[in-house]
């Protein structure tokens, strides 16, 4: 009996041994895009193909726990689909974060998708690198019918009485409200990036010329905003304006809104509390967005109509945009692997 019990602590042993877990993947960095139209490669593209394609993510890692199935390069460099909408996003990131097949711990984070942009800021087909994510679906609500005339809007900030009432912070301070990205890696990545010839197509000329912003009539170009995220996909002048008023509410004025997406908040949301459970680091997170089309109606037309002619792949700058957020964007992720040596322990505006 005593020579069976020892055979059977062999055998565990011996088990436990095979089983023991491979040395976690250490990842650089990680592109985190939102939405993908097909496949992932061959067909027309979402804003994860060019990524795929271009960045040589071909190895296929299964992600049951995630939206979709997960892709990597010999670099280092992981590409995650989240799937459109702040829930779906949060979802994913959070999955990511907690499996035990990839170590984060110095990983950079690069989201890049695409956004309507306000022509007051910047033009089709421009690159917005976000100073602060602001929240758009946080607060109260009455239906515009039933606000008082005095009112801007009938938004009004989660735990206050009226619209923009001070102080800002009363009550839930600025958690899940606004992410404040890290000044010193965005000053980096603007300074690279920020002469960077994007691409302009006739039809995209044609449309500036349809809003009166000296900033919409613009070729594409490189620029620093705000960015709010929302899973309303919202539209027009009056929305605008409100986005504007919110982010700057929300920031203290030290933002100005530039960009509007639907899964940012959702996505910094997961990473701020796995850097709190030492998974990530926080300081080391870029959002891009790249304009597809404008928050709103051309001169002439109105808000419904503008919508109407607003969907997925027939937006004005569809294909530019995404070839804006990879042009743009690989230019980071690509120095960021390039001089691994130094960017894994310090980052590169140190």
């Amino acid at each position: 009996m005593r020579m069976f019990s020892t055979f059977l602590l062999i055998a565990a042993a011996s088990c436990a041994l095979a089983q023991a877990p491979t040395k976690p993947i250490e990842v650089k960095v990680v592109v985190v895009n939102m939405f993908e139209v097909g496949a992932d490669t061959g067909d027309v593209p979402g804003e994860h193909q060019y990524w795929v394609e271009r960045e040589h993510l071909d190895t296929v890692l299964p992600f049951p726990a995630g939206y979709h199935d997960l892709r990597m390069n010999r670099d280092g460099v992981l590409g995650v689909l989240t799937g459109v909408g702040t829930a779906r996003a949060a979802a994913t990131i959070m999955a990511l974060g907690s499996d035990p097949r990839f170590d984060l711990s110095h990983a950079y984070f690069v989201v890049a998708g695409i956004a309507g942009i306000d022509p007051h800021m910047g033009s089709l087909g421009s690159a917005v690198w976000a100073d602060s994510v602001v929240d758009g679906d946080l607060a109260h609500e009455i239906d515009a019918r039933e606000i008082p005339k005095e009112w801007k809007t009938g938004y009004v900030p989660l735990g206050k009485s009226v619209p923009y009432e001070e102080p800002r912070q009363a009550r839930f301070g600025d958690d899940g409200n606004v992410y404040h990205l890290n000044p010193a890696l965005l000053d980096w990545a603007f300074a690279m990036t920020k002469e960077i010839k994007l691409e302009d197509t006739p039809a995209m000329r044609e449309r500036r010329q349809q809003f009166a912003p000296e900033a919409a009539k613009r070729a594409p170009f490189v620029l620093r905003g705000g960015n709010l995220s929302a899973s309303t996909f919202w539209h027009g002048k009056l929305m605008s304006e409100w986005a504007h008023d919110w982010v700057k509410y929300q920031t203290d004025g030290k933002s100005i809104y530039a960009v509007c997406g639907m899964e940012d908040t959702g996505t910094l949301q997961s990473l701020t509390w796995l850097a709190k459970a030492g998974k990530v680091d926080i300081n080391r997170v870029l959002v891009l967005r790249t304009a597809s089309n404008y928050d709103q109606q051309r001169e002439g037309a109105t808000a419904a109509e503008s919508l109407a002619e607003t969907k997925i792949r027939q937006y004005s700058a569809y294909m530019p945009s995404l070839d804006s957020a990879y042009r743009v964007g690989h230019v980071v992720v690509d120095a960021l692997v390039a001089h691994w040596s130094d960017t894994r322990d310090h980052l590169p505006a140190q």
